[in-house]
């Protein structure tokens, strides 16, 4: 029967603690688990199906009595007649083992559960066939909470001190029998300190407990519904919803239908003025006590239904009454807008004949602004060449005196040279010197390299913008030392305005056909079209000049 027994324990949910303070982030998980209710219920119901399941068909009868002692647990405070059955059963099975212990604990189970449906005639029939003495030590814990709620139940309904008193009596008895370390008794003792109205106390201990219990534990729900009732009697609103929600979310989740929580926070909202989660709050409740058969807790709910329901009924009155003022408002208000569109509708006919002549208006001013749009970026575009053009002669100009200068410095230091020479009859030397090309060569090299660097001060992204224009592979890399090469030259010139192919190879001392066939390749190789290359190499540096 044991490992029955230890694979049911094994197939029991256990919950996550709570790790935000929020009080409106607990009042949303307790929202979702009364929407979630009848899927723990479901939860609950295929455990005790699954458990039922792997019964054996040759149990023992003590097996048998702890099988059914199992479902009991289950049941206690989820459906108590199901509890009652299961209970029944094992009175019969104590009584053919004729085990005193087993006959007893069957009794007072019971007898608690009579007392919470409401019976408590048997419950004390029950509860006073036991005899104390003959009592096995191990169960007296169980017949002084037994006795201890039997009088919780009757006081609920009719409350008296001398029940109050009793609930006392059966506490302190039961704290004397209980291990002194055991969490039962750790919340016995608070439960006393809250009833000698020690709150800080009581307080302390169970904020200790909250942190070493999980929410899967059964006492989890009672820790957190006696912090609620602490805050209750010491005032904070705000932490008596908290603890009460947690308390009966954690009940909610474990199917729990004894679920006292719910009506202590369903008050809470009540006082607080929030009606309508009061109202859902008791609802619920109420179902749960229904479907367990807690006949106190029913009792307990009608009477706060009643106050919460009268309340509620007076708020859903209050909008109703509040409904038919809008709607009044509403009805008034379509009057008006009726009337409006039809004025409206008036004053759009007259609209819609101005529009069509203004349409017709517009159209000539679009024609008109288009022919202007098109003459200002003709303009524009003029503007532009004539600016470069105006840049490019005032740097070539500053230029050109610069070298005329400095060729008029070379001609007379060349004619010194000659004349030096002549006067001192070395003819030969002289020959050689006018025979000789490396001064042209000299002077041809410097001759580029100063266009080469004036080009480039005009266009400085000439190159980058060039070799954009043609295909990756094909793209132009210069060697070191060089500013631009023969095909950049040409190109270069024909960015300056010289597409003459003549006068670009006077320039560059170079045949017409190599320039030609110079032309022709680039544009062979460029990444645009052909019959636009030219283009496009004629408007590099444009926009940067135009800015």
């Amino acid at each position: 029967m044991k490992k029955y027994f230890l694979f049911f324990i094994i197939l029991l949910v256990h919950f996550p603690v709570y790790s935000s303070d929020s009080t409106d982030v607990i009042l949303e998980r307790l929202n979702g688990a009364i929407k979630n209710k009848q899927h723990y219920v479901r939860l609950k119901e295929e455990r005790i199906l699954n458990f039922k399941k792997i019964k054996s068909k040759d149990l023992s009868k003590e097996q048998e009595y702890n099988y059914n002692n199992a479902l009991y647990n289950e049941y206690q405070k989820f459906n108590s007649d199901s509890a009652i059955h299961y209970v029944k059963k094992n009175l019969k099975i104590a009584a053919e083992l004729k085990k005193k212990d087993l006959l007893d604990l069957s009794q007072l189970q019971l007898a608690n559960l009579y007392s919470s449906s409401g019976k408590y005639r048997e419950s004390e029939s029950i509860l006073k066939s036991i005899s104390k003495k003959e009592l096995d030590k191990s169960l007296l814990p169980n017949y002084y909470v037994v006795y201890r709620e039997f009088y919780e139940h009757y006081n609920a309904n009719s409350v008296s001190k001398v029940f109050i008193e009793q609930i006392g009596k059966y506490r302190d008895s039961l704290l004397v029998v209980l291990k002194p370390n055991s969490l039962d008794y750790k919340i016995n003792k608070i439960q006393r300190n809250i009833y000698y109205k020690e709150f800080d106390i009581a307080e302390k201990e169970l904020m200790d407990l909250l942190k070493v219990t999980k929410d899967g534990n059964p006492q989890y729900a009672m820790i957190t519904y006696l912090l609620g009732s602490i805050y209750e009697a010491k005032g904070p609103v705000e932490l008596r919803k908290k603890y009460y929600a947690l308390s009966a979310t954690s009940d909610i989740k474990q199917a729990i239908k004894d679920n006292a929580s719910l009506q202590e926070l369903a008050l809470v909202f009540y006082k607080t003025g929030d009606v309508d989660m009061a109202y859902k709050l008791t609802q619920s409740a109420i179902e749960d006590a229904l479907f367990c058969n807690v006949q106190f807790r029913t009792l307990l709910m009608s009477q706060v239904y009643s106050i919460i329901n009268t309340a509620y009924l007076e708020r859903e009155a209050q909008r109703k009454a509040e409904l038919k003022v809008y709607l009044l408002c509403i009805s008034l208000l379509s009057l008006f807008l009726i009337a409006a569109v039809i004025y409206v509708y008036k004053q759009m006919k007259k609209v819609s004949r101005i529009r069509g002549e203004l349409y017709e208006t517009s159209q000539k001013l679009a024609e008109l602004n288009k022919d202007i749009s098109e003459t200002n970026n003709q303009l524009q575009e003029r503007n532009a060449q004539l600016s470069e053009s105006n840049h490019i002669k005032e740097e070539y100009i500053a230029h050109f005196f610069n070298l005329c200068s400095a060729y008029i410095n070379k001609l007379e230091n060349y004619r010194v040279i000659l004349n030096k020479k002549a006067t001192a009859r070395q003819f030969d030397e002289i020959y050689k010197m006018l025979k000789s090309t490396t001064l042209v060569d000299n002077e041809l090299e410097e001759l580029y390299k100063n266009f080469d660097i004036i080009f480039l001060s005009l266009y400085p992204t000439f190159v980058k913008d060039f070799n954009a224009l043609l295909i990756k592979e094909e793209q132009i890399v210069l060697k070191q030392g060089e500013v631009l090469n023969t095909e950049l030259r040409i190109f270069a010139l024909i960015r300056l305005g010289i597409t003459d192919s003549v006068k670009i190879a006077a320039f560059l001392r170079y045949s017409l056909s190599t320039i030609y066939n110079y032309r022709t390749r680039a544009r062979n190789k460029a990444v645009v079209s052909r019959n636009g290359f030219e283009e496009m190499v004629m408007k590099i540096g444009l926009i940067s000049l135009k800015a």
